[in-house]
């Protein structure tokens, strides 16, 4: 008994002391063990109160967030506009006037950027509404729920069974109706979002046919030929105008209101290139002080940093909007080419400014032809008189080109040549009756002309740009100055050069109006699905997979050119540099095999089909592709042992220079003659290479000096050694030997060793160390055999 009790307390004190929420626990779990004794019902009064407070506390959550109210007011709002809207480019379309083709554009933009909304709109109200559907969901669970039917028999338990639960019968009931009618109004905005979103659609489809009947219009011909009395008639020019000034107005409030995001970003561009034109402009002007040499390689930049700064911005910032207005397309391009013709004027003769200049007023009254949106008489005369002049004025300037050709650039010519035969398909358009192919021919002559001048100074801005930020730089110990220049723009022009070639093919399929039909016909071709035995694929997936192959390739040699930025600036190669520069050839290999993969996997690309390809891959090599797999293997050890790296010394195959490339396949060695002796991989493996700077870059030069017959050998042995004492540029450990090589009867000869510690200088300080010992020789009075022993 006494040990019983011993055990008992000792028991008690180890136990952990119970915690609230435990003691709670257990006294609750304990009541229902007497309840259920005592209850003829199998039901725990405890499960049915916490049943019952989960709905309280579910309904209350509810009410609290229907009490916010929808989100729904700005729609509600915004969406009677959009019906005016759609409704004012109803009538608009079915007006009997004579419309342009640019008009219609006008109209299926306007249709795009409504689409656009409604779809955001009635993406918005799913999310509202699929939220509201799972409340009346578990409203009804509530009312469905049988359990609540069973009642304790206790009446205490049974009066706060029925208390607790007309509390949350209140709550539902309140939270029913609330979400009832939230429910309602928000099914019939979406309704009233459909039928509009409708209606769009119906206008979009009349103006796609109107856009078709007038593409068939213009071929065949609108109008009789010019002069001729027509049986369409012209709308008036007072009206035109009216109608221009008014949808031009719509437009502007729209845009303007409706694209302030992309509007931060185009000024974000803005600033951030004025910001690094002008502050490298700024470094230059206050560091530098070869200024001539500057101001002859980015003469553009340093004379007008403020010009050149601007014209980026405003040739490229359009093109970040999707489908901007007409208007707002002009005014940019108008600020573009003064912009140009500021800079036409401080770097081309003074003809082309001239030529330029008048075809600025051409532009300036293509430009107000273009915003009009019905077709006058008036117009088609001006069209007319404007094709003239331009063909006048490019004329005129050809002339002069021909006189002073060295003057101007190379393809000046071409592009007149190019500009005249437009217009002259302008005219002939428009006298046989086709005014609006007329019309957009001679805007896109001259838009493309003015575009290509801007490009042509846009690529060289960056890249004088980037000179200076280099020659910035040059005294600072950053990353920025070890960059060569000239390399850089050689690789980067080719570069701007694409990008600003696809931009130019695009604005022209914009002026031609084709864009669009243009970039429907590309995806439909791209995305469509094609069968070849069993494999599907699209043409989309092969471009991206090309794309990023391109990518990936262009990417390994930026790495490469960047990782051996530091050696090509310096002659101090050291072990560990030479590692460094030999390692390039792993990442080369590393980041096109991920570009490869990537490739394969963004291109869609069924992976099962890639063990076919590379099982008929490695027949091709086991058959006809020895030597290739042979050098790449080679290639891959030399990566990873490192017998040779970049910047040794070797000789093979009866040839010696230095290692100047170590590729996938071959190795690139320039010998002393300035010969470069490309290698395959395999004769680096397979032959015997002497590698003189595998572990350092020192090498033992040997000399064989001549003394006449009966010479002091201890004299000469001992000047041959002070000669080489007090030279710095041989080594003093190992240090230099002095050996007597043979005796004969006609002169005594000595062998001389010593060491060099780079062996870039073995020639020339084997040629120093010749010379030092003749001039000594000749003080000491030693003499040299006439006759060399044979």
């Amino acid at each position: 008994m006494f040990f019983g009790n011993s055990f008992a307390q000792t028991h008690e004190k180890t136990k952990k002391p119970l915690t609230a929420r435990e003691s709670e626990r257990k006294a609750i779990r304990s009541r229902d063990s007497v309840l259920q004794a005592l209850s003829r019902s199998d039901t725990s009064i405890n499960s049915l109160l916490q049943h019952l407070e989960q709905y309280h506390t579910t309904f209350n959550q509810m009410r609290n967030n229907l009490a916010e109210g929808l989100d729904t007011t700005d729609v509600s709002e915004q969406l009677p506009g959009i019906t005016r809207r759609l409704g004012r480019i109803r009538n608009l379309i079915n007006t009997k006037k004579s419309s342009t083709l640019r008009y219609l554009f006008v109209m299926r933009d306007n249709l795009d950027h409504i689409q656009d909304q409604l779809k955001g709109w009635q993406s918005d109200m799913d999310d509202i509404s699929t939220k509201l559907v799972q409340n009346q969901h578990d409203i009804i669970q509530f009312s469905k729920d049988t359990s609540l039917n069973n009642v304790p028999e206790d009446n205490e338990l049974r009066s706060a069974y029925f208390e607790q639960g007309i509390a949350v019968r209140a709550v539902w009931h309140q939270v029913d109706s609330i979400n009832r009618t939230d429910l309602y109004k928000l099914n019939l905005l979406q309704n009233k979002i459909a039928t509009a979103f409708t209606n769009a659609l119906d206008e979009d489809d009349l103006i796609d046919a109107k856009i078709r009947k007038f593409a068939i219009r213009s071929m065949s011909g609108e109008f009789n030929w010019i002069g001729a009395k027509n049986d369409v008639k012209y709308s008036r020019i007072d009206s035109a105008l009216r109608s221009t000034i008014r949808l031009n107005t719509i437009q502007a409030n729209y845009f303007f209101k409706n694209e302030t995001g992309t509007h931060a970003i185009a000024l974000g561009f803005l600033a951030l290139v004025l910001l690094w034109i002008l502050f490298n402009r700024y470094k230059t002007v206050k560091h530098l002080e070869h200024q001539e040499l500057v101001s002859d390689h980015a003469r553009i930049v340093y004379r007008r940093p403020i010009v050149s700064a601007l014209l980026i911005p405003t040739a490229i910032a359009p093109y970040f909007y999707d489908h901007p207005p007409v208007f707002f397309l002009e005014c940019c391009f108008i600020v573009t080419i003064i912009l140009v013709l500021i800079l036409v004027k401080n770097n081309f003769p003074l003809s082309l400014f001239s030529f330029l200049f008048k075809l600025f007023w051409v532009t300036t009254v293509y430009c107000l032809s273009n915003l009009l949106v019905q077709i006058t008489g008036e117009d088609r005369y001006v069209v007319l008189l404007l094709s003239i002049v331009s063909i006048t004025f490019a004329a005129l300037f050809y002339n002069r080109i021909k006189k002073e050709p060295q003057e101007h650039l190379s393809y000046t010519k071409l592009i007149l040549k190019i500009f005249v035969l437009m217009h002259l398909v302008s005219i002939v358009l428009n006298v046989t009756g086709r005014f609006s192919l007329a019309k957009i021919v001679g805007i896109t002559a001259v838009f493309n002309l003015w575009l290509t001048v801007a490009l042509y100074f846009i690529i060289r801005i960056i890249i004088q740009t980037m000179f200076l930020q280099l020659h910035t730089r040059k005294a600072e110990s950053s990353f920025i100055s070890m960059i060569d220049y000239n390399t850089l723009q050689k690789k980067f022009r080719n570069v701007l050069t694409t990008l600003a070639s696809l931009l130019w093919i695009f604005f022209l399929l914009q002026n031609l109006n084709i864009d669009d039909w243009v970039h429907d016909y590309l995806t439909d071709t791209l995305n469509e699905s094609r069968n070849i035995g069993g494999a599907s694929f699209t043409f989309g997936g092969f471009v991206i997979f090309f794309l990023v192959i391109w990518l990936s390739s262009l990417l390994s040699r930026v790495i490469s050119y960047f990782y051996d930025l530091s050696s090509q600036h310096t002659n101090d190669i050291s072990v560990l540099k030479k590692k460094n520069r030999a390692s390039t050839l792993l990442i080369r290999i590393g980041v096109f095999t991920v570009g490869f993969l990537l490739a394969v996997g963004a291109s869609g690309f069924p992976l099962d089909k890639l063990t076919i390809i590379f099982s008929a891959f490695g027949v091709g090599i086991g058959f006809g592709l020895q030597n290739v797999t042979n050098n790449l293997v080679s290639g891959m050890i030399l990566a990873f042992e490192k017998p040779i790296q970049i910047g040794d010394v070797i000789e093979v195959g009866g040839r010696q220079g230095t290692m100047k490339e170590i590729g996938i396949r071959s190795s690139r060695l320039e010998t002393g003659d300035g010969a470069e002796v490309i290698i395959p991989n395999g004769d680096l493996i397979s032959q015997n290479v002497v590698n003189w700077t595998l572990s350092n870059a020192s090498r033992q030069v040997e000399l064989v000096v001549h003394t006449a017959y009966g010479s002091d050998i201890e004299k000469v042995t001992s000047l041959l050694q002070e000669i080489m004492a007090k030279r710095d540029d041989i080594m003093d450990n190992p240090g230099p030997s002095v050996f007597l090589l043979n005796v004969s009867d006609d002169a005594v000869d000595f062998r001389v060793l010593f060491w060099a510690a780079d062996i870039s200088h073995y020639s020339e300080l084997r040629s120093r160390v010749l010379a030092d010992i003749y001039a000594e020789f000749a003080k000491a009075g030693i003499a040299i055999p006439k006759k060399k022993k044979e």
